[in-house]
């Protein structure tokens, strides 16, 4: 069939395409009994999360120990229950963050960890000393089965490749007698499973399922990667659905047609085995195979938070799991702070996050088109009549497929300045003029306060207003606090009189005593915590309990200037009771322009509930 056009038809190009060769010429799927495309997703699958392992992998700076307690301590309050940790044979880290997991009592009873190993004797001896102490854990055992790998890297044959997967089963098996006490399970992936002929796929899956003694009590994990995304999503659907009809011994709803050798030898059934997905997103359709394999009987999916994996990514938990809630399925995951999960991945993978990354991006809620604006306005409108009603809440919002609250985000509709510029245009004067690089949802918070004066101005905002609207907002002043508090906000700091170290030898403790004026009288505060910044929200919190707790979401800082009377800028987004604003210092010391950023937030929320300087 050929595409019709308008216009001008596009040329051949001169890409040299014809040195790849088609999937469906190297493998082929039989999805002529294709049931899959009728089934509609019901249920979340069960989750294992692999960032610990399979995303730490990919980093170019492996976690820390810090940083992996960090993560687990996501993953936990997520509510995943099946985590792999590490590679403990090919890693002494992997090795060692296991042992603290497992002597420090970290895993709770619900949560089963897992490890992964190649078939090799001396990597699964090294694994089963790992797991010594472990309520409850699965050895997940792989090898390379695909026809690229056998001939290029193994250059070994079908047969030789099933007894490296059955000796290392046999071997695991032999080995259970070191974990007396550890309620352990299986777990096997013939990887590069795409690039693997269906038949021998499933025939080195069931070798090895028979070895671990599959049964219905004690299921077997088979998981199914897709090592190297090679074809489309429904090509992948079709063999997840094949391997289902062929995984175990013969039924009647999946008799034999002779197209797995052996499969009438085996003792165990489709009932015995969980099939799982691991999908990676080298041609940018992870999520969609995923989908689609859970359509085609997959029970289990492997993924990471956002996406993070080797090369282009492996399945993004997060988006798939919020793509089954906007469908009206529980995710069986507690995504409720999609920001705070942000914060946490950044932080311990350090990887930044796009702008336009599904539901957690910073842009995913913003509209900067008109029409669009007043369609999400409108929808919103409409939702609160339905409330006000008494109707029951159906979420039905133009361009809005979820609510930004069920996530913990909100809907920001950014409107451009002018016809020339934005929220992008004011960041770049800002960065290009005057050395602040703000970072973007700080660049977000002001572009709407610039916003506001064009509207009341109804002229250009040029450079010199948009820096006096950033100093009127967040630097109304050289030192720590307005010079007219009673209009811009709570608190000014006189000054540190003084800073140590806590007096505990070795102590990271650091002691900071500050002299503050708050609603025209003068106090000495004096606060202890962990590094200044710390010890600073200390000293000042009796003071503003009145505006609530202050908690640090996020913070950043970068030099303006170079030499003697180089200047540093620190930009602070907090927490202050239930307003999280952002706070802004420039100071020759990067401490003192972190504390002016804290006071900026500060006075920023006092204006805001009405509890400025001259109030009672």
């Amino acid at each position: 069939m050929s595409a019709r056009f308008i216009g001008s038809p596009q040329n051949s190009s001169t890409m040299p395409f014809r040195k790849y060769v088609p999937f469906h010429e190297q493998i082929r799927v039989d999805g002529s009994k294709r049931t899959w495309p009728d089934v509609v997703i019901s249920k979340a699958p069960r989750w294992c999360s692999v960032d610990l392992r399979d995303g730490n992998q990919a980093l170019i700076e492996p976690m820390n120990n810090e940083r992996k307690l960090a993560m687990w301590n996501l993953l936990l309050r997520l509510g995943f229950k099946e985590i792999e940790v590490g590679f403990p044979s090919a890693s002494q880290t992997d090795f060692d963050f296991i042992r603290l997991l497992i002597e420090q009592d970290l895993i709770p009873a619900d949560v089963t960890i897992g490890v992964l190993t190649q078939a090799r004797e001396h990597l699964i001896r090294r694994t089963y000393e790992a797991l010594k102490g472990a309520k409850s854990a699965y050895v997940h055992l792989y090898n390379s089965t695909s026809v690229l790998q056998r001939d290029v890297v193994f250059e070994m044959s079908q047969e030789q490749i099933t007894q490296l997967a059955a000796s290392g089963a046999q071997l695991c098996k032999s080995l259970e007698h070191l974990l007396e006490g550890t309620q352990l399970y299986y777990e096997y992936s013939p990887e590069s499973f795409t690039g693997t002929e269906p038949e021998f796929a499933a025939q080195i899956s069931n070798t090895v399922a028979q070895i671990f003694e599959a049964s219905p009590e004690h299921p077997v994990i088979i998981n199914l990667p897709s090592t190297v995304e090679m074809t489309t999503p429904n090509v992948y659907a079709d063999s997840i659905e094949w391997m289902c009809k062929h995984l175990g011994a013969p039924t009647e709803a999946a008799p034999d047609d002779g197209a797995v050798p052996g499969r009438s030898d085996l003792s165990f059934t489709r009932e015995s085995i969980v099939v799982s997905l691991h999908p990676h997103n080298d041609q940018g359709m992870g999520i969609a195979a995923a989908h689609l394999g859970i359509q085609a009987g997959a029970d289990r999916v492997e993924g990471c938070v956002f996406g993070n994996g080797e090369r282009t990514g492996n399945v993004d938990t997060i988006a798939l799991a919020l793509n089954l809630f906007t469908n009206g399925v529980d995710p069986e995951l507690e995504i409720h702070d999609i920001k705070e999960i942000r914060r946490t991945y950044e932080h311990c993978n350090q990887l930044a996050i796009s702008e336009r990354y599904p539901y957690a991006g910073d842009l995913v809620f913003t509209a900067f088109s008109g029409s669009h604006q007043d369609a999400i306005k409108k929808g919103l409108q409409r939702l609160e009549e339905r409330k006000q009603r008494g109707e029951p809440e159906v979420w039905a919002v133009p361009y809005l497929p979820i609510d930004p609250r069920d996530i913990g985000a909100s809907y920001e509709s950014v409107i451009r300045v002018n016809s020339q510029s934005g929220k992008g245009g004011v960041a770049y004067i800002l960065k290009s003029k005057h050395n602040l690089d703000l970072p973007k949802r700080l660049q977000i918070e002001f572009s709407a306060i610039v916003q506001k004066f064009a509207e009341v101005s109804g002229s250009e905002v040029r450079d010199e207003s948009i820096y006096r609207l950033f100093c009127d907002e967040y630097l109304p002043s050289e030192e720590f606090g307005g010079a007219d508090l009673d209009a811009w906000g709570r608190i000014k700091v006189l000054g540190i009189t003084n800073t140590s170290p806590g007096s505990d030898a070795g102590s990271d403790e650091s002691l900071l005593k500050v002299k503050v004026l708050d609603k025209g009288e003068t106090a000495d505060l004096t606060g202890i915590g962990n590094g200044p910044i710390d010890a600073f929200i200390s000293a000042i919190s009796p003071l503003i309990h009145d505006l609530g707790d202050v908690q640090i979401l996020d913070y950043t800082q970068h030099a303006m200037t170079t030499g003697q009377d180089a200047q540093a800028a620190a930009y602070v987004e907090c927490r202050v009771g239930s307003l999280d604003l952002w706070g802004a210092g420039i100071d020759s010391s990067t401490t003192r322009a972190s504390l002016k950023a804290i006071v900026s937030a500060v006075n920023r929320a006092a204006r805001r509930l009405g509890k400025g300087g001259g109030s009672n």
